[in-house]
């Protein structure tokens, strides 16, 4: 485990949790049902974590 980075696992955690609930109470906000909103914020963190995920690994490459 040479040159193992313990911010990045934290970090891509945290931004997926913090996308998922933002966006479940943005979309509550709108007038939408809990249920709906909360499956709506669950692939918004999905698509949040892929992101941060193929970002870190092409700095890594550099």
């Amino acid at each position: 485990m040479k040159k193992y980075n313990m911010m990045r696992p934290i970090l891509l955690i945290a931004v997926a949790l913090l996308t998922k609930s933002f966006v479940t109470n943005i979309c509550m906000l709108l007038g939408m049902e809990q249920e709906p909103a909360s499956n709506i914020g669950f692939f918004a963190m999905i698509i949040a974590a892929f992101v941060v995920y193929f970002r870190f690994s092409k700095q890594r490459r550099k």
